[in-house]
């Protein structure tokens, strides 16, 4: 490589962004805030789709679409939705532009809009808009839908894959006859998105509920997974969130119940992001570069040939066809490497760098041996090994590192998570190892909101299964009765 990936314990910010720089995942693009998904990157986010999208399906969601734009009126209407995204909405104001004999190129003063558009910053109003027309009875319910879309939000600060002016998810909107249908609609998900950290990303998560002040703007409650980076900062992974009848009634949205009365209809909307890309990183890469847990790897296994000789060259690329074609043939995604004026050693060190989980090696000595050389991105290991039999063993290899990686994250979120009963040790494990503190907390904002102005620590979450909640613990600072303790963090 031209340049060396900077350590972690150099600059962990920097090491960051080498790594994505160096994998090829995405660039800042041109406009100020906004990236560049590079194909790695975007191979990586469509096998996180293909994983979520057969999980909201299993469950009896469909797919839908709703426009980008939506009606500057439309945001007004729920009081908390707008007080909470309005200062990161971008503003639609115009049609056209013009060629300005003097000027140049300008906005066409006569093309002002009727009304603004917003460029979607979340689709709960135009959806509810929408639903409003959509539901009439309790036979129209429930409405299980979710979209593949772009977002916008006018950041200050932005961060590739962790906070981006404009980025890619997939947003849940779910409307019901009943509070409980809601709110067990709110937890599955948040279940679900727990499932696909742990069972693909091979990233531990905590769920719980956020506080008031950390909820979604027009939510009534907001579930959530949090994750903890090597940094020892949380990171906030998947957001589900009970909307009561907010929406509904800011858009009219009612219908006959089975007693024949009208009813206004009870609301979800879930949703995770591209941020999940930057999760993965910081959990798993280290100073080499990029690691991938195999179930999401857009290459699982990549086949360097060698050979010295044009002669060796034939045989060599035959064989390796063979051990490829047979791991395709069970499923695993796998290639081989014969592009020409590229050394067996830049290779390995590229595909390291871009965290395939298995690199074979295969030369005409292995050929003549029966054997090919194994070697694993997680642990660093090489190994000679027999050919026959390669396929079960790179699948048995793929689901230990699966495990493997999952199981060093979750030792590491152990180890960083502490639970402290007074402010000063509070404020000494956040400044030595960090990581998550669990600590009492009365339930005030004062309290919530004193820690977090004299520490930079929030609370991350109140866990949805409840610690040490006998009554005997005392929030930190007030001393007062605390219903539990809750996970802090400094977060991205």
């Amino acid at each position: 490589m031209a340049d060396a990936i900077t350590s972690r314990e150099t600059d962990y910010s920097k090491w960051y962004l080498d790594v994505i720089r160096h994998a090829k995942l995405a660039e800042h693009s041109p406009v100020r805030g906004c990236m560049i998904i590079r194909p790695n990157g975007y191979a990586l986010w469509e096998n996180m789709q293909a994983a979520l999208d057969k999980m909201f399906k299993d469950t009896g969601h469909e797919n839908a679409y709703f426009p980008i734009f939506i009606p500057q009126s439309f945001l007004a209407r729920e009081a908390d939705h707008v007080d909470g995204f309005a200062k990161e909405c971008a503003v639609v104001t115009h049609s056209r532009l013009k060629l300005d004999p003097e000027k140049g190129l300008i906005v066409d003063p006569d093309s002002k809009l009727e009304e603004n558009l917003i460029v979607r910053p979340t689709s709960e109003t135009i959806v509810w808009d929408t639903y409003s027309r959509w539901i009439q009875s309790w036979r129209d319910l429930p409405i299980l839908i979710n979209l593949w879309n772009n977002v916008v939000r006018w950041e200050m600060r932005t961060r590739l894959f962790l906070r981006t002016m404009e980025f890619l998810w997939q947003e849940g909107h779910t409307a019901h006859a009943t509070r409980k249908e809601a709110v067990d609609e709110t937890i599955q998900m948040i279940d679900i998105y727990a499932r696909f950290a742990e069972e693909f990303m091979a990233v531990p998560v905590i769920k719980g509920i956020k506080t008031a002040s950390e909820r979604f703007a027009g939510a009534v409650d907001t579930y959530c997974i949090e994750a903890l980076m090597q940094d020892g900062k949380a990171l906030q992974a998947g957001t589900s969130h009970f909307l009561g009848q907010n929406f509904a009634k800011a858009f009219n949205c009612q219908f006959q119940n089975k007693n024949n009365e009208q009813e206004y209809v009870w609301a979800t909307s879930w949703g995770v992001s591209t941020r999940l890309i930057g999760a993965l990183i910081m959990v798993h890469s280290d100073d080499q570069g990029l690691v991938l847990p195999p179930k999401l790897a857009p290459t699982q296994v990549v086949l360097v040939p060698i050979y010295r000789k044009d002669e060796e060259r034939e045989q060599v690329l035959n064989e390796a066809d063979k051990v490829i074609g047979d791991l395709k043939a069970a499923g695993i995604r796998a290639k081989v490497d014969a592009r020409e004026g590229y050394r067996p050693g830049w290779k390995f060190n590229e595909y390291e760098v871009q965290g395939v989980p298995v690199r074979l090696a295969l030369g005409p000595r292995d050929i003549a041996s029966g054997t090919i050389e194994l070697a694993r991105r997680d642990t660093g290991t090489k190994e000679t090994v027999d050919r026959e039999g390669l396929t079960a063993l790179i699948s048995t290899t793929l689901s230990d590192i699966q495990q493997n990686l999952f199981d060093r994250a979750l030792a590491f979120r152990e180890d960083r998570t502490t639970a402290v009963d007074s402010y000063d040790e509070f404020k000494s494990v956040l400044d030595g190892k960090g990581g998550f503190v669990l600590a009492h907390w009365d339930g005030s904002a004062d309290t919530e909101t004193q820690i977090k102005e004299e520490t930079k620590a929030t609370i991350r979450c109140i866990p949805l299964d409840a610690i040490d909640a006998d009554g005997s613990g005392v929030d930190l600072i007030s001393g007062k009765p605390s219903a539990g303790r809750v996970y802090f963090a400094r977060a991205y």
